[in-house]
């Protein structure tokens, strides 16, 4: 039971009467799967960097209470803070971004790291949720007076934000950020000529990206032709699946950990599906689609028109990273180094997916008489 009653006008009493409990909970147990998926793939993976069983173990919980904090003190905010620290965030992954391609660690080709100790940052992964809330707050700006070029602003942030990943190059990155940008554009009433036309650029742009950028035509060429090249990571992952049938071997029996190079981060998921089997990989699906599809469900209440665009394009940030993620490991989408949010390993990930998800529960809070913002 709770201590809190409805007559309590404390910050935290009010908090707790106005989010989105459910969707909390949800979010939490995601956090505790994670904890486990890690416990349970990590060491081998360390073990064969030659570094101690707990590394990564020791790592990842040391960001948990971090993220748990973020996720509480940016739910406590109101929709007008949460567009000023989009603004600022925003602001500072971008000169972190330029920063990386200045001095930042070089790792399978791509400059997306910068080193601070015993911790590295990928500014991106934050550029990505502070975006989304300020591409929303620039289109709700251009529907409430055409005196601010709202739209324009928008597509000149998103020109400068996708040049940045692909300087890096991060060309799956820079799908999802596109797909997100150009969802909220249609819903702020995107003209149907300019979707066409905007849909024509993604064309050529992905064709571009197949031309230009090496390594994404392996991808897609092994995805569309497994025997014209290396799909190790893949074809262990389906053997994962396979092995752990609808139960799993049991937790901590698996031996694809062993042998899989990303097997705590981007194939975590092929660990669950082998230790833990079909059931319990489907609960995890369950979990990531309630969470959007009830962050969905109640934006159909909403009436401010910011609140909308920003919470539509965090849910689609969100629910696209779980898409990404899974359908690489079952093999139903060329492979991209994405990880399954709030499960894997990493802290950059983990601590970036802890301010979308505190901005998804403080914009869903409910507010009486909630206007404009």
């Amino acid at each position: 039971m709770t201590t809190f009653t409805r007559l309590d006008r404390s910050i935290v009493g009010r908090w707790w009467w106005t989010v989105d409990r459910w969707t909390l909970l949800a979010v939490l147990l995601l956090l505790a799967v994670g904890g486990i998926m890690v416990l349970a793939a990590s060491p081998a993976v360390a073990t064969r960097l030659g570094m101690d069983n707990f590394h990564f173990v020791r790592r990842q919980f040391l960001f948990l209470p971090m993220a748990l904090i973020i996720i509480f003190g940016v739910s406590l905010m109101s929709p007008l803070w949460i567009r000023r620290m989009a603004v600022v965030l925003f602001a500072v992954s971008i000169l972190l971004t330029l920063a990386t391609l200045i001095s930042g660690d070089e790792v399978k080709g791509a400059r997306r790291w910068l080193n601070f100790g015993a911790f590295t940052l990928q500014p991106t992964e934050f550029l990505k949720p502070a975006f989304a809330v300020v591409a929303a707050w620039m289109f709700s700006q251009q529907r409430k007076s055409d005196e601010i070029p709202g739209n324009l602003i928008s597509i000149i942030l998103f020109g400068l934000v996708i040049s940045l990943l692909l300087m890096q190059p991060d060309v799956g990155m820079t799908l999802v950020v596109s797909a997100v940008w150009f969802a909220q554009f249609f819903l702020a009433g995107l003209p149907i000529i300019w979707v066409a036309s905007l849909l024509g650029v993604g064309i050529a742009g992905a064709a571009s990206a197949y031309i230009l950028f090496p390594h994404v035509a392996s991808r897609v060429d092994r995805f569309l032709q497994p025997s014209s090249g290396d799909n190790y990571q893949i074809e262990r992952a389906m053997e994962a699946f396979r092995t752990g049938g609808f139960f799993g071997v049991g937790p901590g029996d698996g031996s694809v950990k062993t042998v899989l190079p990303d097997a705590h981060t981007d194939f975590i998921f092929a660990v669950v599906g082998e230790e833990f089997g079909v059931v319990v990989g489907l609960m995890i699906v369950a979990l990531f689609a309630f969470i959007v599809l009830r962050g969905f469900i109640r934006l159909l209440a909403e009436k401010n028109f910011f609140i909308v665009l920003a919470v539509a394009g965090l849910l689609t940030q969100f629910g696209l990273q779980a898409i990404i993620n899974i359908g690489v490991n079952l093999r139903l989408m060329p492979t991209k180094g994405m990880t399954l949010p709030f499960i894997s390993y990493g802290g950059s990930s983990m601590l970036s997916l802890a301010v979308l998800m505190g901005m998804l529960l403080a914009l869903s809070r409910h507010r009486a008489g909630a206007g404009g913002v």
